[in-house]
Order: structure tokens, then sequence, then C-alpha cells
């Protein structure tokens, strides 16, 4: 199913923030209590999905297991305010090669053989891949509104 793209930016506009920005993604999900989670995390597009990692212990992986609808943002925190939010369904896998999580240390640290790449690494037999594939994206651009902020 394709991603229905509202907003300042057309799907190609979307995907290219998506693909050039290296802002953690936050991640929404409905936990069993009604409640919302919000998590940040890594992520990388991958022709039309958002790839995310988390480990299989963790309770995102337990309450996307129960729920595959979420809510996504990737958004820089300062001036001027732009960036992609959406909504989609997840799908998940194992990472046990630590190959979706290798190309997350690089995209975002440069590297993957510093402590904390190395210790996640130690982990990636039980790392799980979150693959989004988005149904609906809206995006906004106040950069010509803030130009003198930034």
């Amino acid at each position: 199913m394709a991603a229905v793209y509202k907003g300042q930016w057309d799907a190609e506009g979307c995907r290219r923030f998506l693909a050039e920005s290296v802002y953690p993604m936050r991640l929404a999900c409905v936990a069993d209590d009604g409640f919302p989670r919000v998590v940040s995390l890594w992520y990388s597009l991958v022709g039309e999905q958002l790839l995310c990692v988390s480990h299989r212990s963790s309770q995102l992986i337990a309450l996307l297991e129960g729920n595959e609808r979420v809510g996504f943002e990737v958004a820089p925190n300062e001036p001027p305010y732009r960036g992609v939010r959406g909504q989609g369904t997840v799908r998940l896998a194992s990472d046990a090669d630590g190959e979706v999580l290798t190309h997350m240390l690089q995209r975002y640290l440069g590297r993957s053989d510093s402590k904390l790449g190395r210790w996640l690494l130690s982990r990636a037999d039980g790392e799980m891949v979150i693959r989004i594939e988005p149904t609906r994206m809206f995006s906004w651009d106040y950069s010509e509104r803030m130009d003198d902020l930034s």
C-alpha cells in the first residue's frame, strides 16, 4: 500500500528529508493501558520503509508485538522547524547478524567500533528490526517564516 502524502513536500521531498536527516525518529505506539508511549530511535529509510532496531527484550518490542500500528516523527529540535510525521504499520524481524544495527551505527556515529558500538553489537543476536510501512505522511517546513532565526 502506498503512503498518502500531505503538507509542504511531495513524496520525493519527504523521502529526501528522511534519507538525509540524522535526527532520531520519535516512534509512538499504544500500550495495553490505552496510553501512548513515545520512544526515540535511530532510523534509516530503505525504499519506502523506515527501519529501526531494538533489543528483543525491550518493552518497545513487546508493545509492537501487541499492536502493529504506530505514529512517527522525524524533525530537528531547533529552528527552522521542519520535518515529516506519519502513521504506519510495523513488521518485526530478527537482526541476529547485526546488519541493520551496524548500518545504524555507521549512519549516526560514523563508525561501529566505538565503545557503544561494540556493546550494542555484542548483543546483536537479540536485536529486532522494526520495519515501518508508512500509510500516511505529513510534512512541514517553516524555514521561510523563520529565516531570521537560523
